[in-house]
């Protein structure tokens, strides 16, 4: 469709207003081009981001400083490559490292968001304490903020519009999308940049059970609308598809509650048992990859095992208080109590407390590999949550580059097309114990910010160019 043919126009825009597609509005509008449209098929902006933690890793930031915490890019970069079994694209992997801080202290600074450090608990995989948050730790203020910085910049964010089709050229070049309305109204918008943030396909349960058959029924958190809009319409444009086996899942999601018990539980020095009493893996490897392993256990659950010194930490989670207060938390004086509360063999899990007690007094790995060095014995009055394992977000997608360009089958980049957050492909690799933690919001605001900081490029170029030629 020609671009006359468009009932209106916008220099940018960008498919999904989670944190990817804010961020990325931001970082364009910020770089002096005027038009820039962000279209969201909800009536609020909510998305995968506001179900998340609200966390995301970054190195050598003030806020790590003043903790005296000397992290790197280059250290991150290493952790990321290492959960991630070395699959990730190295050169993306070293820029998203090396831009995590900027982008923390660019929405700080420059927007206002109140982020500081978690500095009192250690996440799997990581070398240093870099995960960053806000007041509550939850995605809900971190999007709500985000959405308040879009308001005070004030580009159109047009919400109830479900972007329908894509049109583009022969030569895969993008010249606007059509939007549909909750009245069946068709509207056409042109484009001369267009950036798909519209997140994975988790909502999807055909494309979870063609790509992921272990995640096949699994309990999915995430945001119903993430349904592989973005994979489809790139795949349809001959865009590389990468590593869609990747997701990230969640070994610690409250039955029947449907609430996340934060993994702080587990690495402050708890552990899990199935419903035999018995202890089953490592815990400390990971919480995405704990999913299928809890529900590979009997019935697909598992209980978490804690104490109150490891409930006080976790309490900075507005998630774990949901948990506290929807009664997903157990308390008991006695590990005899305990296993009776939770119906599980009392010989068993005392002789589960006992292993995990002896590898802390020893400072031994225990038969699984675990170390429990650094923390500390569990105490009276002793907690659980009786929890499964759930399916959070795809992590495969659109193959871009260091730009988020999205490339095609040959590795060349679509003429005007870009993606960031679950759209493209992260940094985890094929498999569930490739997710570091923070991975999924990390690549929806550093690739984001990056996104629209290429696609204003774009424009300014090719408006430079269309200049000089009538001059």
């Amino acid at each position: 469709m020609p671009p006359e043919e468009f009932a209106t126009s916008a220099s940018v825009v960008i498919i999904g207003a989670g944190a990817a597609g804010l961020c990325a509005a931001l970082a364009a509008h910020e770089a002096g081009v005027a038009e820039v449209m962000v279209l969201e098929r909800d009536s609020l902006p909510r998305g995968s981001t506001a179900l998340s933690s609200g966390l995301i890793p970054a190195a050598g930031t003030r806020f790590q400083r003043a903790h005296g915490i000397g992290d790197s890019p280059s250290l991150f970069a290493a952790d990321i490559r290492q959960k991630a079994h070395g699959e990730p694209d190295a050169t993306i992997v070293e820029r998203i490292a090396q831009e995590a801080g900027s982008a923390i202290e660019w929405l700080a600074d420059r927007h206002g968001l109140p982020f500081s450090l978690v500095h009192n608990f250690d996440y799997p995989g990581h070398s240093e304490r870099r995960m960053h948050g806000l007041p509550s730790r939850s995605g809900a203020e971190l999007i709500d903020r985000l959405r308040q910085a879009a308001d005070e910049v004030a580009f159109p964010l047009v919400l109830n519009a479900t972007v329908h089709a894509l049109y583009a050229d022969g030569r895969g070049r993008i010249g606007g999308v059509e939007i549909i309305r909750p009245d069946g109204a068709v509207d056409r918008l042109g484009c001369q940049a267009l950036i798909l943030a519209c997140s994975g396909y988790g909502g999807d349960a055909d494309l979870v059970a063609h790509h992921i058959p272990e995640m096949r029924g699994a309990a999915y958190f995430g945001h119903s609308g993430n349904r592989g809009d973005a994979v489809r319409w790139g795949g349809a444009l001959g865009a590389k598809l990468l590593h869609m086996s990747g997701y990230q899942g969640h070994g610690s999601m409250a039955h029947p509650h449907g609430v996340l018990v934060t993994w702080a539980v587990i690495m402050e020095g708890g552990f899990q048992v199935n419903k035999s009493g018995a202890r089953f893996s490592d815990e400390s490897q990971g919480y995405s990859e704990q999913a299928a392993i809890v529900l590979a256990q009997a019935d697909g659950i598992a209980f978490d095992i804690f104490d109150e010194r490891i409930a006080s930490i976790a309490r900075q989670f507005a998630d774990f208080q949901q948990a506290e207060a929807c009664g997903a938390i157990i308390e008991a004086s006695t590990v005899a109590e305990l296993a009776m509360r939770l119906n599980i063999p009392a010989a068993a899990i005392a002789q589960s407390f006992a292993e995990v007690e002896e590898a802390k007094s020893a400072g031994t790995k225990d038969r699984f590999g675990r170390s429990f060095a650094g923390t500390s014995p569990l105490l009276s009055p002793f907690k659980a949550a009786k929890v499964t394992g759930a399916l959070f977000h795809t992590q495969g997608g659109l193959a871009v580059d260091a730009e988020a360009r999205v490339l095609d089958r040959q590795g060349a980049a679509l003429p005007n097309l870009f993606a960031a957050g679950g759209a493209a492909a992260g940094v985890s690799g094929s498999c569930a114990s490739g997710y570091l933690s923070g991975n999924g919001l990390l690549m929806a605001m550093v690739l984001g910010r990056l996104a629209g900081q290429s696609a204003a490029g774009l424009v300014k170029q090719e408006n430079q160019q269309s200049t000089r030629r009538w001059t």
